[in-house]
């Protein structure tokens, strides 16, 4: 692999449709970046198939006490950081099932160390730091492609058996050729030339949502479209609390708050309790059964 081949790279292409964007005025700007975003859904959308089979590969993982682990460089270890420190306020898991690790590490995050991510062995080593195994699943992000950080880490995930997906932005990539799972929503040329922030950001984004909000539907942390195990931890999300169980049930306020009490604010079982008719101990007995899953234990008439 000539990594210092940037031309055959489809992020790094000149957009022959913005090759005036500095000359135009400030709303046509705007409106040929717009008209340039809206490729990237359409990018996404192929991939569809590779990233359901991902969510379920890393349900059945995480059933076994696996992690879901991002890794990644520059803006794509960012998203892969943003991604996993949003999981825990909203569906109430463990900042242990959801993580995201950056080349270069903390510092990282908020001042460019462009050089990390040239080291396969860096990679190796924050991985073992986090103890991987084989129940682990490891997602490498590279809008390139050609991350030699991500491409150790993935090798050495690939080594101890775990599941490794990865999300890039060219086709048949060298990072996508470590990945049990590749996807690859191929976004064009950027509005700024190699400036994988912005399409390809975007892409991986949409992927990133898809890939954490669909793990954790399917672990039952959501109840129709309502997120049932969100945490308490402000005013916001006390009142959201409340607001979530009365949509769930049909109770009022009031009511979703005397059950929310009771529950020490636990939104999925005060949900269950009321559609069940269980007290607090058979309804937690019961949700405990089916792994959480509200519909499943409410379908169970036993």
């Amino acid at each position: 692999m000539d990594r210092l081949n940037l031309g055959s790279l489809t992020t790094e292409s000149r957009n022959q449709n913005t090759l005036d964007i500095d000359r135009v005025s400030t709303i046509e700007m705007v409106k040929k970046m717009n008209d340039e975003d809206k490729k990237v859904a359409e990018a996404v959308e192929q991939e569809i198939p590779h990233i359901a089979k991902a969510i379920d590969e890393i349900v059945l993982r995480i059933k076994k006490g696996g992690r879901l682990i991002y890794i990644g460089a520059g803006t794509s270890g960012r998203l892969g950081i943003l991604d996993a420190s949003e999981c825990p306020p909203t569906y109430g898991v463990s900042e242990e099932l959801v993580q995201g690790i950056i080349a270069g590490g903390q510092e990282a995050i908020f001042r460019a160390k462009e050089g990390a991510e040239d080291s396969k062995e860096l990679a190796v080593e924050d991985l073992k730091s986090k103890g991987l195994n084989e129940n682990d699943t490891v997602v490498g992000l590279a809008a390139s492609g050609r991350t030699p950080y991500v491409i150790g880490g993935l090798e050495y995930a690939n080594e101890i058996g775990a599941l490794t997906v990865s999300i890039t932005c060219n086709a048949n990539s060298s990072v996508a050729k470590e990945a049990n799972i590749a996807i690859s929503p191929v976004v064009g040329a950027e509005v700024v030339t190699g400036s994988t922030r912005l399409k390809s950001g975007t892409a991986q984004k949409l992927v990133l949502n898809m890939l954490s909000t669909g793990t954790m539907i399917k672990l039952g942390k959501v109840y129709g479209n309502l997120m049932v195990d969100v945490q308490s931890t402000n005013e916001k999300l006390v009142e959201r609390a409340k607001k979530i169980v009365s949509e769930a049930t049909g109770v009022n306020i009031e009511e979703a708050d005397k059950y929310l009490k009771e529950t020490n604010s636990d939104v999925k079982l005060a949900i269950f309790m009321i559609l069940s008719n269980l007290n607090k101990d058979d309804a937690k007995e019961k949700l405990e059964k089916h792994d959480g899953y509200i519909a499943n234990a409410l379908s169970d008439k036993n």
